[in-house]
């Protein structure tokens, strides 16, 4: 299906209830690989449940997606607590982001922290990401820029700023759009929807991207209601396949459209 839609890869999540589960990492990720790749599509990535390197099945997964050809994964999770300074958290982050780095050269893959928004999420802000990365090798250690999360943190001009500062370590980039509007509280929250419906600038984004050289993968994120609970991670969905195929290959249009304006495609 994701051939038939147009897209060059899959990203597999390496996780718990995901695509593969990391305790059988090194039986069924080789199987996964091999069915994508005869389907004529890459596997440029994963998406690993790995935090530092004492996450379950940490080197496993690093040691069998290294020796299949991947290069890149998606990393992240740390957080903040509010009952003591946020500088001093940072500084006990280090450590366990230098080990991390150091297992990613032996395996020759490259972790991308991947950049989410909302109270207590490191990274969020992205300097701070940049702060605990800044001196590492990027080959190994990276960013994986989510522009709809990073636009949700900084809308105005924000987001510019945060990905001119970790544009050395770009590795990734991830892709949705959303709206503000109040939730069921009655709080403004941020509301996913289709690309290019929302408040994400993706022109400049773009245009950014080609300045920076970009060529790590892209990632399309559909989470917005109306996909019939895959929006939500569900194994079966209530609306057909051929109407959740529809609404992804007009999302997918969009991007490549956009992509080709600033000559990235």
């Amino acid at each position: 299906m994701a051939a038939e839609l147009g897209f060059d890869g899959v990203d597999l999540t390496v996780r718990e209830a995901g695509h593969v589960l990391p305790a059988k990492v090194e039986q069924d990720l080789p199987k996964a690989v091999e069915i994508i790749r005869k389907a004529g599509l890459a596997v440029p990535m994963i998406t690993a449940g790995i935090v530092d390197t004492s996450s379950p099945n940490a080197e496993a997964i690093l040691r069998t997606a290294g020796g299949l050809g991947i290069r890149y994964y998606r990393w992240g999770g740390f957080r903040y607590t509010y009952d003591r300074a946020l500088a001093g958290q940072l500084e006990e982050l280090k450590p366990k982001v230098n080990a991390l780095a150091q297992m990613n050269e032996k395996y020759k893959i490259c972790a991308m922290y991947h950049t989410h928004s909302g109270l207590g999420q490191v990274g969020a802000p992205i300097w701070d990401l940049w702060y605990l990365i800044k001196d590492l090798d990027p080959r190994y250690t990276g960013v994986n820029y989510d522009v709809g999360h990073a636009t949700v943190e900084g809308g105005l001009s924000g987001w510019v700023d945060s990905l001119s500062l970790v544009e050395k370590h770009l590795r990734g980039i991830a892709l949705k759009d959303f709206k503000w509007g109040k939730n069921a509280k009655g709080d403004w929250a941020p509301q996913w929807c289709a690309h290019g419906e929302g408040m994400v600038n993706f022109p400049r984004f773009f245009q950014m991207i080609k300045a920076a050289k970009f060529s790590g993968p892209v990632q399309m994120h559909y989470e917005y209601p109306g996909l019939g609970g895959a929006d939500t991670g569900k194994d079966k969905i209530t609306i057909s396949k051929q109407e959740l195929a529809s609404i992804m290959r007009r999302d997918l249009q969009f991007i490549k459209a956009q992509m080709q304006k600033a000559q990235l495609l």
